[in-house]
């Protein structure tokens, strides 16, 4: 099995149902097991910031799918949320990102993991380092050290809520 550290993110509609719905459709699919969920967090917008802040988690999966089978799996609750591309950090209805797979590094024309722009955003580091798995892997041990050396106050980021279980979480 492997383990799977994804980033969603959203600022349309129902900012928290969204999150909630797309984490119940992972955890619908039969070849995925989401494992953890972080608190969620209430950012400012980066890049194009004339839009309403985002509710950002970070989950922990265990899926038997390769890196590709997983990025088509997002792209596809992607799609049933009704997301919308219409230009680059635009708003969203929801937004998932594969951040790490397993501790392998990844680099195709669809598919780069880590993440290219995960280390350089609190955003997406602050909800993954609280349900990072020990001992942390060489990713996750670089993602902290980062973390360390941002000003998290000055990055927009606050907890909006806690979240006590996986289970609690999916309930729609």
């Amino acid at each position: 099995m492997n383990n799977v550290y994804l980033s969603l993110g959203t600022n349309i509609g129902d900012r928290e149902h969204n999150l909630k719905y797309a984490v119940h459709m992972l955890q619908e699919d039969e070849g995925v097991k989401v494992r953890d969920v972080s608190s969620i967090y209430e950012t400012a917008p980066v890049g194009y910031t004339e839009q309403a802040s985002f509710l950002n988690i970070a989950v922990l999966i265990e899926t038997s799918y390769s890196p590709f089978q997983m990025l088509e799996l997002c792209q596809s609750v992607e799609n049933k949320l009704g997301r919308v591309r219409e230009f680059r950090w635009g708003p969203r209805i929801i937004d998932l990102d594969i951040l790490l797979y397993n501790q392998e590094n990844i680099e195709s024309e669809n598919l780069i993991v880590p993440h290219p722009r995960m280390f350089e955003r609190a955003f997406v580091l602050v909800p993954l380092m609280e349900i990072a798995q020990k001992p942390l892997t060489s990713n996750l041990q670089k993602a902290k050290s980062v973390l360390s050396e941002m000003d998290i106050n000055q990055e927009g980021i606050n907890k909006w809520k806690n979240i006590n279980s996986v289970k609690e979480f999916v309930q729609i």
